[in-house]
């Protein structure tokens, strides 16, 4: 299996020309060169176009105008102002190379000026991608809109607490209140989509959402009290509860899939893989808090149905007909990826199956073009990230059986700091438990054994269909 990589850089030409035409009036004249260059293209016109200029007239023109204006002797003039306005000027100019340096002019067009510091953080690339396996699979989640509108300005919060030095905490306390008033006022609706058997669950989730400890109400009180470490454990808290909910109002796909795919095993929803790893060589992995080396480790993978369910649901099969018992992995600096040479018989050749953010279904046999802004809902970018591999016979299918731990390194990534490979697999879930078991694996090292833990209720094969 191959990583293919791609470039793009970026760079800054900074220059001052200070130029004193024999014919005119003397001016200073700054300018900003910007360039980008990438692996398709070199964009020349941005250069001429982002180019400023900021004149600052001699004393000479200055003075022969007041002179004029005043009819005083222009020569009475310039030996007053002379000394004052050529300290002046020698001023202005050090000032501009200073502004220059130290915050560069914009692109002609460009409305940077009216972006503050604070906002400039916030619509930077790595705020679009969720960095995490279990902010990725509460997003993933398929739930009530009123729900999701809660979770959407809970979720601006974590990004405002990227914020250095002064933190909006105004601006949370409004997220906070406006979800709460949400959860209350739509309290009906965020109940009645829930099935029977799980409403009295749903009912005790609510109100530890509202008035828990990790709930909203206390989630104001520590934005009240500007800790951003209290802030921060109690949006964690208000977000699970939030997700817990979520999942009870998504039983199931929330689109049909298309007729032809019917003809493989499908996920509808969550389900939860563990994975037992021992050392080939007789090694240890390192021991746990207060405790001994251990012979073999344990990692969990959420597997995701609802974004993935063809790829999820074969994944599954084949755990569960034990196809990975005694698989052995192979290690490189991107991944850990299960043997290559088990039955070929085993699994499906799924499609190619990638969510697209924002859409409603998953797009198949086609990969996304992330340098247009085409994002996957599930991203690779994230460190234990679980995709299959290509198939050996085309890349428009997932492998039937070779998976891989994606090991996500933001200093091998690209611009944004996604992964130069987004977007190109079918990613189909996260490593919850266990990721600090991940750098441990190398090549030779086996998969004892893997077990579907959750979710064999969701798994539908072809045949009860």
């Amino acid at each position: 299996m191959a990583f293919p990589l791609s470039s793009a850089i970026i760079y800054h030409k900074l220059s001052l020309h200070v130029f004193i035409p024999p014919s005119v009036p003397k001016r200073v004249s700054l300018s900003t060169h910007f360039a980008v260059c990438s692996n398709e293209m070199l964009s020349k016109d941005l250069a001429r176009k982002g180019r400023s200029r900021i004149p600052c007239f001699s004393k000479r023109k200055f003075s022969e105008e007041v002179a004029e204006r005043h009819d005083f002797p222009a020569n009475f003039y310039m030996s007053i102002c002379r000394f004052g306005l050529k300290k002046l000027e020698n001023l202005i100019a050090v000032v501009l190379i200073w502004v220059q340096i130290s915050s560069p002019l914009p692109l002609f067009g460009w409305d940077s000026f009216s972006i503050s510091p604070a906002r400039a953080v916030l619509y930077s690339p790595d705020t679009k991608v969720p960095r995490t396996g279990e902010l990725a699979l509460r997003k993933a989640i398929p739930a009530n809109a009123n729900m999701k509108a809660i979770q959407d300005s809970l979720e601006d919060i974590s990004y405002l607490l990227r914020i250095p030095q002064r933190k909006p905490y105004g601006t949370m306390e409004g997220n906070v209140k406006k979800a709460l008033k949400i959860a209350v006022d739509e309290k009906d609706s965020i109940l009645e989509n829930l099935p029977v058997d799980l409403k009295e669950k749903g009912s005790t989730l609510y109100a530890s959402l509202i008035d828990g400890k990790g709930g909203l109400q206390a989630l104001l009180v520590s934005i009240k009290e500007q800790d951003p470490d209290k802030v921060s454990l109690g949006l964690a808290s208000s977000l699970d509860t939030v997700a817990e909910l979520e999942l009870l109002q998504a039983p199931g796909l929330s689109f049909l899939l298309p007729g032809q795919y019917l003809k493989y095993p499908r996920l509808t929803g969550r389900g939860i893989v563990e994975f037992t790893i021992e050392k080939g060589d007789g090694s240890t992995f390192s021991p746990e808090a207060s405790g001994e080396p251990r012979k073999t480790a344990t990692i969990q993978v959420v597997v995701d149905g609802y974004s993935a369910p063809l790829t999820a649901g074969n994944f599954a099969k084949l755990v569960i007909d034990g196809t990975y018992n005694g698989a052995k992995l192979s290690r490189t600096d991107q991944a850990v990826l299960s043997d290559n040479g088990l039955d070929k018989n085993n699994g499906y050749s799924v499609p190619l199956e990638i969510k697209p953010s924002g859409q409603f279904e998953p797009l198949y046999r086609t990969t996304l073009n992330v340098q247009d802004g085409e994002l996957p809902v599930l991203p690779l970018s994230v460190y234990g990230a679980v995709a299959m591999a290509h198939s050996e016979v085309s890349e428009d299918c997932s492998s039937p059986y070779q998976f891989f731990f994606y090991l996500y390194d933001k200093r091998n990534a690209g611009l944004g700091g996604l992964s130069f490979d987004e977007g190109q697999f079918s990613v189909f879930g996260y490593t919850t438990v266990g990721r600090d078991i991940l750098p441990q694996i190398k090549t030779g090292d086996v998969i004892r054994s893997a077990k579907l833990v959750e979710g064999q209720d969701r798994l539908i094969l072809p045949n009860e269909s």
